[in-house]
């Protein structure tokens, strides 16, 4: 595929990341390497154009509107990067115009200093930084007379093409008047004006490159000297016209490409946010429904029809999820509808999550017996069901966290005192070491208890050691399902009722008393399981999504190769 191919279906091409932005860059080096337009016999040769130049050159220095360049001994390395038209003349840039520097006032002189448009043009490179367009007339401060006798500021033409040598490098803008820098710039004055577009489209292609050859430890600078002896690709003076009116042309497509995209993306993920937020809400009563029919038919129907859309959305996940952030929403929403009974199916046939609440009374009695746990300190109070935040399914019972688990803080355990072993150690944020002794002896849910990772949870293997950063979580296995408990402390984001420290911490007062919908056992398995598929799913679509990313960028970028190479 050649240049004018590439650029004509493109389109196909822009799924890939930062496509706009590579384009971009491809047009600048098609332009700088003769392969934008088509030369024209009849323009006068690059040569012809030089001693034009030169002869500029001569007449700006005698009537001392440029000062004389110093002679530099350029090395002959780098002269020809790539091969250009034969009417084409590789020089360097200094032999297209005057490389020129900035300065500043002293800056405790508020005297030096003036309000933008107020004085004599000044510009930083964070002004090119906030700066869209291409020309540019003022900053954010001019100078006024007296800080230009006072600085190493260099007042330049208007066409001065401003290029920025450090913090960054690379932003390109032209004079729109005249103008002035301060050190930040090595700027390009053309000896011939109308050769200023066209070292701008260079210099903006070049940025990276010449970035590359930047020196320093504080940050990094390019001198006037790598400046002035970069190698420059000198197109006829006609040529450089049209490459410039094309530049202008393909880079408002470009725009056009990026607003259409972005425009995309916002439909994508506003249809996205709508159909999450659509499952997460509780089903409102349908108005046509049949108001004789019993309450619990209604409240069946609108589960059903919040089912409904649930398997709408699950089903379309590959259309709604076009982005990684679209999936890490979709994986918290189906653990939402997973604690809120919106996932699996409710059975009759099961043991109400009441009866499990009642025998875990009993669990709990005998386990502060076994001194397994300790008798809590402060007895909670009874759900008000005038406040609870959805309505529970048929088998499902209101409690609070601290009726289905008992937590405990781990034993301290520090780098230096872990030996040399297979067991894992549990910290706040999962596994961070391995230690050759255990203090749990069945897989449990830990959850991180200070710090960032306060509230994060975890499930550990059969023998562990879980430090003092982190909560034990002790609670009756033939009642709950560890995988059910975990995506119920999981989706109730624990992290939120941390304590208002400069250090982040959970205890049990604050997860106690917080209020949870309970399944009965076999749906917690059901659920457990619907979830595993779903989040398979997701896996899937995440590999997917990469998949995709990455051979669009290994398309794009061979595309791009081939392209660019000689024909």
């Amino acid at each position: 595929m050649n240049a004018t191919q590439l650029l004509t279906h493109f389109d196909r091409l822009a799924e890939a990341p930062d496509a706009v932005p590579r384009l971009r860059r491809f047009i600048l080096d098609l332009a700088v390497r003769g392969k934008l337009v088509e030369q024209d016999a009849k323009d006068e040769p690059a040569t012809a154009l030089l001693r034009r130049i030169n002869t500029a050159k001569t007449q700006r220095i005698k009537s001392g509107e440029i000062r004389n360049p110093r002679e530099i001994d350029f090395a002959d390395d780098e002269k020809r990067l790539f091969e250009v038209p034969s009417t084409w003349q590789w020089v360097r840039l200094a032999d297209a115009g005057a490389v020129v520097g900035g300065g500043t006032p002293p800056s405790g002189d508020s005297s030096n200093f003036t309000d933008g448009g107020k004085g004599v043009g000044w510009l930083t490179p964070a002004d090119l930084g906030k700066h869209r367009g291409l020309f540019i007339d003022h900053g954010a401060r001019d100078l006024t007379r007296s800080g230009m006798d006072a600085g190493s500021a260099t007042l330049m033409p208007p066409g001065a093409v401003l290029f920025t040598s450090r913090a960054p490098i690379g932003y390109v803008a032209i004079a729109a008047n005249e103008i002035s820098t301060n050190q930040g710039f090595k700027s390009v004055v053309p000896y011939l004006p109308e050769c200023s577009r066209y070292i701008a489209t260079y210099l903006q292609a070049f940025g990276p490159w010449i970035d590359s050859k930047a020196t320093g430890t504080t940050f990094k600078e390019v001198s006037g000297k790598i400046v002035s002896g970069l190698p420059f690709p000198l197109p006829p003076l006609a040529e450089q016209h049209r490459i410039v009116a094309k530049v202008d042309e393909l880079m408002a497509l470009c725009d056009q490409l990026d607003a259409a995209q972005q425009e995309r993306e916002r439909r994508r993920d506003r249809l996205a946010a709508a159909s999450l937020q659509r499952l997460n809400q509780p089903a409102e009563e349908n108005p046509a429904t049949d108001q004789t029919e019993p309450a619990e038919a209604r409240q069946q129907a609108q589960r059903e029809q919040q089912k409904d859309h649930a398997r709408f959305h699950l089903q379309n996940l590959q259309r709604l999820t076009t982005r990684p952030e679209h999936i890490k929403a979709t994986r918290q929403t189906i653990r939402n509808l997973a604690i809120t009974g919106r996932l699996a199916t409710q059975s009759r046939n099961d043991e109400p999550a009441s009866t499990l609440l009642e025998l875990n009374v009993r669990w709990r009695i005998a386990a502060i017996k076994r001194k397994q746990i300790r008798d809590p300190r402060k007895e909670l109070a009874e759900v008000d069901h005038e406040f609870t935040p959805y309505e529970l399914p048929v088998g499902w019972a209101w409690a609070r966290i601290g009726e289905v688990i008992y937590i405990q803080s781990g034993d301290g355990l520090t780098a230096a005192n872990m030996k040399e072993g297979s067991i894992p150690v549990f910290g706040g944020n999962g596994i961070n070491g391995h230690h050759d002794a255990f203090n749990v002896e069945a897989p449990t849910l830990v959850i991180g208890r200070v710090g960032y990772y306060c509230g994060s949870i975890h499930i550990t293997p059969e023998r562990a050691w879980v430090t003092d950063n982190a909560f034990v979580t002790h609670f009756c296995p033939e009642l709950f399902s560890l995988r059910f408990l975990a995506l119920l402390l999981m989706s109730t984001n624990l992290k939120e009722n941390e304590g208002a420290t400069a250090q982040p911490v959970i205890s049990g007062s604050k997860i106690y008393p917080i209020v949870v919908g309970v399944p009965p056992l076999a749906e917690q398995h059901r659920i457990v399981a619907k979830v595993d598929e779903l989040m398979a799913l997701c896996d899937q679509l995440e590999a997917q999504l990469t998949r995709g990313q990455t051979d669009s960028c290994r398309l794009l970028e061979a595309v791009l190769e081939a392209a660019l190479a000689p024909a």
